[in-house]
């Protein structure tokens, strides 16, 4: 029996403008009115979710910085993993000379970026924002994740090829989508946060349903009982998942409809 839903943002949920629909809301609340427990699962930060959150009306659970940082529906952090403060200036390094890149970093209340980035604005405009820092300086306090982003996905595989290389099972690499590519601690993964949070709930994984697009669900898709994959999801995605359902994409709703269709008639 289905009683928890999770999903991501950005390519799943959230329309391509970045926002959460009006069908996808009305939807949403009546999962929660049928006292299923609702938990968006993404990389981005727990300031920003909150506030999607909030727009959408629900108490949902907040799994961010791509398990890095777990929140119940009261905003209570009940769950946290930074990236070791040894690795930070080395994963930085790694990446602090290529001009083609933009670095940015979560701290437990910041997000920080190397340089100005104007077209950032259409991603986060709920008032969460980014701080410049210094490449050759970083902040290593508490930091959730480390992300790079380029347009050219086969240009970031070969970082994602030298990080693994450099830091083995140190740390967790992935894709959250083709352009953007993620570094956290070792433990983190969306799949072990959503395992923690059923828990918590005294359910299983066998009582939630999953949704995602990026690499960085894979864990989550294949640990959730029923896991779904985008239609408009990478091909490296289906490829690791290829006996997953595959639904419809993010401009239509489809997990709105989907969830309408198999939990709400």
């Amino acid at each position: 029996m289905i009683t928890i839903v999770a999903s991501d943002l950005d390519g799943t949920l959230l329309t391509p403008e970045h926002k959460v629909a009006d069908f996808t809301k009305k939807t949403l609340n009546k999962l929660h009115q049928q006292n299923l427990t609702f938990i968006f699962a993404t990389g981005r930060h727990h300031i920003d979710v909150g506030n999607i959150r909030s727009d959408v009306g629900i108490p949902a659970y907040m799994i961010t910085s791509n398990g890095a940082r777990v929140h119940d529906a009261d905003d209570n952090l009940i769950y946290s993993k930074n990236v070791p403060e040894t690795l930070v200036p080395q994963v930085i390094d790694l990446l602090k000379n290529d001009d083609q890149l933009t670095i940015h970093m979560y701290s437990d209340t910041q997000w920080f970026i190397n340089a100005e980035d104007e077209s950032l604005k259409e991603f986060h405009d709920n008032g969460f924002t980014y701080t410049v820092f210094d490449v050759n300086n970083p902040p290593v306090d508490d930091i959730a994740k480390v992300f790079v982003t380029m347009p050219e996905h086969e240009y970031l595989v070969q970082y994602e090829e030298q990080l693994k290389a450099q830091f083995g099972d140190q740390l967790m690499v992935a894709f959250s989508t083709p352009w953007c590519l993620e570094i956290m601690a070792a433990e983190v993964s969306k799949g072990a946060a959503l395992e923690a949070v059923a828990k918590l709930l005294g359910k299983t994984l066998e009582n939630c349903i999953a949704f995602g697009d990026g690499m960085n669900d894979y864990e989550m898709l294949s640990m959730a009982g029923k896991g779904i994959v985008m239609g408009t999801s990478h091909e490296k995605v289906k490829k690791a998942l290829p006996n997953n359902e595959v639904i419809g994409s993010s401009a239509d709703e489809a997990v709105a409809h989907y969830l309408e269709n198999l939990l709400l008639k």
